[in-house]
């Protein structure tokens, strides 16, 4: 009988690897605690309506990309191929916009799903650390929020970043936007391909997005949305870049960034590291006035915020960052009789908040050892019969090979002091 395998595009996380992501992750959820970013969960499947509504039907996600499917009731359900939506979602749902204590800031960690071709970066299931703040419009939380993200990608140890942003003005002024672009995609309606072709009467910025042959250099002449919104929005952005800036933040100005989802408004940026070839977007967001709006709420709910790639910045990162330690000191018992004594200690040093382990099976001395250094523990306590019966242990720094003991009593002491 065969083995059988998982689904494509959906990849296993086992150490090493498991544990820089866990480090990854532990990285942006601290950053987001730091700016008072409560963490919250959310369903992994939602009701179809919520990405068809809040996504944007012109985006490759919607027509594309979604796991969508009827459940057993009924209903058309898909899972989750991006995390604002439903966080909007839940946050009308529970009445959020009418509590008070404006703006909310919530923190969300978890998988989500696309159907693409899988690729290094680019899997049919991924996962992201993201922060919404929802509530207010005001050019500091925009530059708060932009700067959490690239101090949340430096905790992981990433560095060659680079941040390009750019502003896509309100929704009033993309009306007449559409119709100059359209116009001038009309002089190209021969040469474009068939997704741009369809989807531009929807929404032609989405051209902006396409890499098929041809189309960026037919971009690069495209008329900018950034040189047609109000003046409003153009003192806002200048804001936000001000503030980052000051904060010796590196941005680029790129006006043709306009990112996969429809429901961009004013700030929208993205984080790129050197080295990840096509898939260098290693997180992004922006600003999503009217989304609120498009999911049924009969007034303006503005929100901002980003999401951030665990499984880019784990490829990113490569072996700049070693993987943190499975445990931190090894217990050695010399004599397998000893296994129950090396066990109360393991324990001991559990509950003191170090990270703690030993062998099982009765293996010699030796073996141990070599199961200490796989583990990358930093010490190894050895306890024989002598040790015991004088109630002290021995304590090995497995990097030089130095040895002293240290009484039982004072064990977790000198291991906590190094």
């Amino acid at each position: 009988m065969d083995i059988l395998k998982g689904i494509k595009g959906a990849p296993d996380w086992l150490p090493p690897d498991a544990r820089t992501f866990n480090h990854v992750e532990t990285a942006f959820l601290e950053a987001a605690r730091l700016g008072g970013y409560e963490r919250i969960r959310t369903p992994v499947f939602e009701p179809t309506e919520v990405f068809a509504r809040g996504v944007g039907e012109s985006t490759d996600v919607v027509q594309k990309e979604m796991y969508t499917f009827d459940d057993k009731g009924g209903r058309s359900i898909t899972l989750r191929p991006e995390g604002t939506a439903g966080v909007i979602r839940a946050a009308l749902e529970a009445g959020v916009p009418r509590s008070g204590s404006l703006p909310v800031k919530w923190a969300y960690a978890g998988e989500f799903f696309r159907y693409e071709r899988p690729q290094a970066g680019r899997q049919r299931q991924f996962n992201q650390v993201g922060i919404e703040a929802l509530g207010a419009t005001d050019p500091v939380l925009d530059a708060e929020v932009v700067l959490l993200g690239w101090e949340a990608l430096l905790r992981t140890g990433l560095r060659d970043l680079t941040l390009r942003m750019n502003t896509l003005g309100d929704r009033v002024d993309r009306p007449a936007y559409h119709e100059r672009l359209n116009a001038y995609l009309d002089r190209f309606a021969d040469d474009l391909p068939p997704d741009v072709a369809d989807r531009r009467h929807l929404n032609p910025m989405r051209a902006f997005d396409s890499k098929a042959p041809g189309v960026p250099e037919i971009m690069a002449g495209a008329p900018l949305l950034s040189d047609h919104v109000s003046s409003e929005a153009k003192e806002f952005h200048e804001e936000v870049c001000r503030l980052l800036e000051a904060e010796g933040v590196p941005l680029t100005h790129d006006p043709q960034l306009v990112r996969g989802l429809d429901y961009y408004t004013r700030t929208t940026f993205e984080y790129q590291a050197l080295g990840l070839g096509a898939q260098n977007a290693v997180g992004g967001g922006g600003r999503y006035d009217g989304l609120a709006e498009d999911l049924g709420w009969p007034e303006p709910f503005p929100g901002v915020g980003w999401a951030l790639g665990i499984d880019r910045t784990v490829l990113a990162l490569g072996d700049q960052v070693a993987p943190p330690p499975r445990a931190e000191v090894f217990v050695v018992a010399v004599d397998p009789s000893l296994e129950s004594v090396a066990f109360a200690l393991v324990a001991e040093l559990r509950r003191a908040g170090i990270p703690a382990d030993q062998s099982f099976g009765g293996r010699r001395m030796k073996a141990q050892l070599k199961l200490a250094d796989r583990s990358g523990a930093r010490l190894a306590v050895m306890l024989g019969p002598d040790e015991v019966a004088r109630d002290v242990v021995t304590v090995r720094d497995l990097a030089t090979g130095e040895q002293r003991e240290v009484a039982r009593a004072e064990v977790v002491a000198a291991v906590a002091s190094g």
